[in-house]
């Protein structure tokens, strides 16, 4: 018998969250509700979701600071839902961790969707890879394995969500070859993505913090265009 995806939904308005939990269990997902921030850590110990759905406008803590906690210690899929759709919003929620984000209200099928979307896209740390000299790629100081989502940067791991660590090893696995903001997104988050390529530049922003430029390579942005990994010959 296969398990059940599970999703922890976060939202303090009863009647969204009932709606949202009706219609991820009849496409057979397992759900737990909690109606404030400060449940979320516990939630996850007990629960062990495989996404969350999170809104913003949450009692005590926000939900862009349960995004940093969930983020400090986990790497799971989450789906940011808020009535907030300015562009910062959106940008700050994705630079904080999240991998999507719905402007409230939304239509339930379309959330159900791209939690089926987004899910498809994730592959946890610990879930076997074939073993491969092509998921490996190393530069001076820098070595990026996709075998077992490890990333080491002038001799120490870097922590790195999946998605993240995929980004930097496409590009890499390419050196000079320069993408399109639009072909890093079907690569990567794949053709049913339903963000924008503002996605990709907050990605790449995460990158530079963690991997600096070196003197042998470095993420170079072809303005107008997109970016590549570009190494010095």
């Amino acid at each position: 018998m296969v398990n059940k995806q599970k999703v922890l939904i976060v939202d303090d308005d009863n009647n969204i969250a009932e709606l949202i939990s009706l219609y991820l269990t009849k496409e057979c997902f397992e759900t737990m509700i909690v109606y404030d921030g400060e449940s979320v850590m516990g939630a996850i110990a007990s629960f062990d979701p495989n996404l969350i759905l999170l809104d913003l406008m949450l009692p005590g803590i926000d939900g862009y600071q349960v995004c940093r906690e969930v983020r400090a210690r986990y790497a799971m899929p989450i789906i940011m839902l808020s009535a907030k759709g300015e562009v910062f919003d959106k940008v700050l929620g994705l630079e904080l961790g999240a991998d999507d984000y719905m402007e409230k209200p939304f239509d339930t099928k379309e959330l159900v969707a791209r939690v089926k979307a987004v899910l498809r896209r994730y592959k946890p740390a610990s879930e076997p890879k074939p073993q491969s000299s092509d998921e490996s790629v190393e530069y001076p100081d820098l070595t990026i394995n996709r075998t077992n989502y490890a990333v080491t940067y002038m001799g120490r791991n870097v922590d790195m969500p999946p998605k993240e660590l995929e980004l930097l090893y496409f590009l890499a696995s390419s050196p000079n070859h320069v993408y399109t903001r639009e072909q890093l997104l079907d690569q990567i988050w794949g053709y049913e993505y339903m963000g924008d390529t503002r996605t990709v530049d907050v990605h790449i922003k995460r990158l530079r913090e963690k991997i600096k430029d070196h003197e042998y390579w470095k993420i170079s942005t072809i303005w107008g265009i997109g970016y590549k990994f570009e190494v010095k010959k």
